[in-house]
């Protein structure tokens, strides 16, 4: 049974300046292509977000927007820019939730930009679930996606941010508060070079399905001169 009342979706998201993200890239890639790539993945994770019907969408970006790289889809009405606020992510992510439960909205999901190849199935079964929380399972130990049906904030204290153990964090801190859990299948973020050449020969494969959502960036991929199998 679906979940009725107002639905947002915020995609997360540092601003777009060269040597200014995915550092953990740069000891393979130069600045411009870390940046070029970096732009790559943001406009598939923004589509997905775009793709997600009824409900408002925002963009939270980190830590200012001074790119000027999202002013086009917000002209179009898409969606919604907010500046991240906050000392630490989960401080920035627990904000962003209060601003919109005191908008009145009753489910709010955030999720990350660096799943690029997020189904949008997952972010749609996050907000129609009747549970007091959705997390999305992440690879590197954190999550992809966080979503709360209502206001729970209080999750976010205590967690190591930035570490491998978020995610277990965040369970325990669930657990002991006793909210209702919905957990989502595990997916992947791009943070290094043995993710990125996962996300290549992913991309690889769904293209042979018939799925064109990210031909750029597999393009983009295919063209750069390096030795993928060093990617380990």
């Amino acid at each position: 049974m679906g979940v009725s009342g107002k639905q947002a979706v915020i995609l997360f998201a540092r601003d777009p300046q060269p040597g200014k993200v995915k550092t953990r890239l740069q000891s393979w890639l130069d600045t411009d292509t870390t940046y070029r790539l970096y732009c790559h993945i943001l406009e598939d994770s923004l589509r997905n977000v775009c793709a997600v019907e009824g409900v408002d969408r925002f963009v939270g970006i980190h830590p200012a927007h001074r790119s000027g790289f999202f002013d086009t889809v917000e002209k179009s009405g898409q969606v919604r820019l907010f500046e991240q606020e906050g000392e630490h992510l989960g401080a920035r992510m627990r904000n962003a939730f209060d601003q919109r439960f005191a908008e009145g909205y009753e489910t709010v999901v955030i999720i990350g930009s660096d799943s690029p190849t997020l189904p949008v199935s997952y972010i749609r079964q996050a907000l129609d679930t009747g549970r007091d929380m959705t997390l999305g399972p992440c690879t590197d130990g954190g999550y992809y996606l966080i979503g709360m049906h209502r206001k729970v904030t209080d999750v976010f204290e205590g967690v190591e941010w930035g570490s491998e153990h978020v995610l277990t964090a965040t369970l325990e801190r669930v657990k002991q508060a006793r909210n209702t859990l919905l957990l989502l299948p595990v997916w992947y973020d791009v943070d290094r070079p043995e993710d990125l050449r996962f996300l290549k020969t992913h991309l690889e494969y769904l293209q042979h399905t018939g799925l064109e959502g990210h031909t750029d960036t597999l393009r983009f991929l295919q063209q750069l001169n390096l030795n993928w199998e060093s990617a380990v």
